[in-house]
């Protein structure tokens, strides 16, 4: 996969659109900071979201100003400059040309400078665009910087009097992925696939899910992926039951199921996929029943997925086929709508059916319209269909034989204007196809 040349965003068009919302406002957009994970040893470093959706650049220590309008260019990025001592300990730097050559921006200033060129950038600006509440002390820079360019005002000069979240305008753009974004997210997903296929080879009775995490992770890495997007969930047995789960420590015993979330970043995107394994690489009869079960719930989703229908369709398609089979197992009593109308089984699923994904596996986007209505499908919207049951070892209103099972299937889709694109489609998720594929490594 690294071989593939990944296609590269245009950031100047991304940083245009935005500035065609500001007026004459202006906009600070900072990277995220550096953390430190105990004594000199920091956290891998990655790149804010909506700062690197705006300029592809992914050293720490930048800042993106934006000023629509300025007579010595509107887009300005500060950044480390080039320093051969601290490079030998810390890795190379762009520097401020190579820093220009990489985003496009018009000007690349030194950080160090930031607090006597930011104050001037503020003048005779109506609105501070700026992501408040993200990082404290850095807001208190922020403010102070918009304090020194408020005591000019005697001289009339003006200063930003409003300050507005930038990330309200960045977000609803990030929500719609254009083609660029596209071919990468296929490209993250196809790799996320290609870990969970290794892992239906892999698995066995008596591996650790730390092990089988690794063989998954490994084959992420080999592929051109520089990290997993999130924590993997490997979780045997009852730990499946668990929806965050990520100790990982536990052995993987004959006879239970393990489930695997794992997802590949690359190109700063997300892929995010899950399935359920049957460890020795045969479901029992009890553990088809709820398979079958979530399976036909996903399938309900996907159908409700199209251009124009509402956000939420594809939820209340899954839970109605949940229910009813909840019904039909005979551990929810009572009418459909009865239950539905109680959310009688949210004691077995608790979550929604999915959830926006691109540069966040989380992503950023509105849900609903107006806080009011849900927000209609659109053309280059990405999320997944993850719907599951989960049934505690320890409720009694379950039969015993399905105590302790959690089941989650998830997939990658792409809303088109001539229908969903199901990115993940290569992974295999019916009883026959993951059985067929977990044979291949028995």
């Amino acid at each position: 996969m690294r071989s593939l040349s990944l296609p590269r965003p245009d950031y100047p068009a991304r940083r245009r659109r935005l500035m065609a919302q500001m007026g004459q406002g202006v906009a600070i957009i900072p990277t995220a900071i550096v953390k430190e994970r105990n004594g000199d040893v920091q956290y891998p470093f990655r790149a804010d979201s909506d700062f690197a959706y705006l300029t592809g650049f992914t050293e720490p220590e930048a800042l993106l100003v934006l000023a629509p309008g300025h007579p010595d260019g509107e887009q300005i990025l500060f950044c480390r400059p080039a320093d051969p001592q601290r490079e030998i300990w810390e890795g190379r730097r762009a520097g401020l040309e190579g820093a220009r050559e990489q985003c496009g921006v018009d000007r690349v200033l030194d950080i160090h400078e930031v607090d006597e060129i930011l104050p001037q950038l503020l003048e005779d600006r109506e609105i501070l665009f700026y992501p408040m509440g993200r990082q404290a002390d850095f807001d208190a820079r922020v403010l102070h910087w918009r304090n020194l360019a408020k005591v000019k005002i005697r001289q009339g000069i003006r200063y930003p009097r409003e300050v507005v979240d930038v990330s309200e305008l960045i977000h609803e753009m990030r929500l719609f992925k254009d083609e660029a974004e596209a071919e990468i997210l296929r490209a993250a997903v196809g790799i996320s696939g290609a870990g969970h296929r290794h892992a239906m080879r892999s698995c066995r009775p008596g591996l650790t899910e730390y092990q089988l995490a690794a063989e998954i992770e490994y084959v992420f890495h080999r592929l051109g992926a520089p990290s997993p997007s999130y924590p993997s969930i490997v979780g045997g047995g009852v730990n499946a039951c668990i929806l965050h789960y990520t100790e990982n420590d536990d052995e993987l015993r004959d006879g239970d199921l393990v489930l695997i979330d794992a997802g590949a970043e690359l190109g700063g995107y997300a892929g995010d996929i899950t399935r359920t394994l049957p460890v020795n690489g045969r479901f029992s009869p009890a553990q088809r029943e709820i398979y079958e079960l979530v399976l036909a719930s996903q399938e309900a989703a996907l159908a409700a997925l199209s251009v124009g229908r509402p956000v939420t369709d594809y939820h209340d398609a899954a839970v109605q086929v949940l229910t009813q089979g909840l019904i039909d197992l005979g551990i929810l009593a009572g009418s459909l709508d009865q239950a539905l109308e109680t959310a009688a089984y949210k004691p077995f699923y608790m979550h929604r059916t999915g959830h926006w994904l691109g540069m966040d596996v989380h992503d950023v986007g509105h849900y609903r319209v107006n806080q009011k209505e849900w927000r209609a499908l659109a053309a280059g919207m990405v999320l997944t269909v993850e719907p599951g049951l989960y049934f505690a070892p320890d409720n009694p209103t379950v039969p015993e034989r399905w105590r302790g099972i959690g089941i989650r299937i998830e997939d990658d889709i792409l809303i088109g204007a001539d229908g969903p694109e199901i990115l993940s489609a290569d992974v295999p998720k019916s009883i026959a196809a993951v059985e067929a594929a977990m044979a291949i490594g028995h």
